[in-house]
């Protein structure tokens, strides 16, 4: 069975920073876009970045300029920094790896963020 393992949540005050990181197993790790999602209580979840093997990023909107998305390939780990972090942004955060060709995704167990004064 597939693990993506993250860490890196917590509580932070607005304006605050936080960096997620999610490790994979190599074989998934080396093809599959690694990304990052997050569900609000009574929302949908959403995409937060995604990045490809190739490095190829996307981003909402909503974090453009505030969040970046990374790859390490030594370490088979993917990250989430998060800058200027906001109210709007406390959510349960997953780590995702999606097949470029295939409908195959992994999940991982998730991590809570909360921006909170």
């Amino acid at each position: 069975q597939v693990q993506l393992v993250e860490s890196g949540g917590g509580l932070v005050q607005p304006g605050g920073s936080l960096r997620l990181s999610c490790a994979a197993p190599g074989s998934i790790f080396r093809f599959y876009t690694m990304g990052w999602y997050r569900q609000a209580p009574g929302k949908q979840r959403e995409l937060v970045a995604s990045m490809s093997n190739s490095g190829n990023t996307n981003y909402a909107d909503s974090v453009k300029g505030r969040f970046t998305i990374s790859r390490d390939s030594a370490k088979n780990a993917v990250y989430l920094q998060m800058n200027n972090l906001k109210p709007d942004d406390t959510a349960v955060y997953y780590c995702n790896a999606q097949h470029p060709a295939y409908s195959i995704t992994y999940w991982g167990q998730g991590t809570q963020v909360t921006v909170s004064s």
